[in-house]
């Protein structure tokens, strides 16, 4: 693998999460920190980046809102945006085609939220072909309660997204294990 046929999708990091009522910052920092690391690193490695917005009805997600763009602390200079209205970055996009023209053949995932769009688009992806690292401390979620009355805390989302993910559609990675194929290519 090199950074010619390697793409990273950074999906829906975007303002408009900030509006959400389930919105909880206590894990912001930490993501933060390992998501630009990611976006760094492969703009170091001539990999190019692929930034995903999310646009739906909700008054937040709505172009109009000045919401729809990059979080405040994310510092990323996409090689092309696409803007989607389902969980799938690879639903009406343009996406799936603009890989396939740029001959790329493994994907790594990244963004907000670990089991909704990050999870959907790896499963979509890997259904497509696309080899797939799935660099689960470079997505972002939030607490959930099931109808039970259970609460899922962030991390046992996570810890589930790599249960489902692992050996059948991705592969689970930190950044450096997804940026290492990279470096060793160099």
């Amino acid at each position: 693998m090199s950074a010619q046929d390697t793409v990273l999708i950074v999906v829906d990091v975007q303002e408009s999460f900030r509006q959400a009522p389930y919105w909880d910052a206590s894990e912001l920092p930490a993501y933060l920190s390992r998501q630009q690391a990611l976006i760094d690193g492969a703009k170091a490695a001539g990999m190019p980046i692929v930034q995903i917005f999310h646009v739906d009805t909700d008054e937040a997600f709505r172009l109009e809102s000045g919401l729809v763009r990059t979080l405040d602390e994310i510092t990323i200079t996409p090689d092309v945006t696409f803007h989607k209205g389902v969980h799938s970055a690879l639903v009406d996009t343009g996406l799936e085609a603009w890989l396939r023209e740029k001959g790329i053949s493994r994907v790594i995932v990244s963004g907000i939220r670990t089991e909704q769009c990050c999870e959907t688009t790896t499963r979509h992806a890997s259904d497509l072909g696309f080899a797939v690292d799935f660099v689960t401390e470079a997505t972002l979620t939030f607490p959930m309660t099931h109808a039970s009355g259970r609460v899922f805390t962030a991390d046992d989302i996570r810890v589930r997204t790599e249960l489902v993910l692992a050996d059948r559609f991705a592969r689970i990675v930190t950044v450096e294990q997804a940026l290492a194929p990279l470096s060793a290519a160099a």
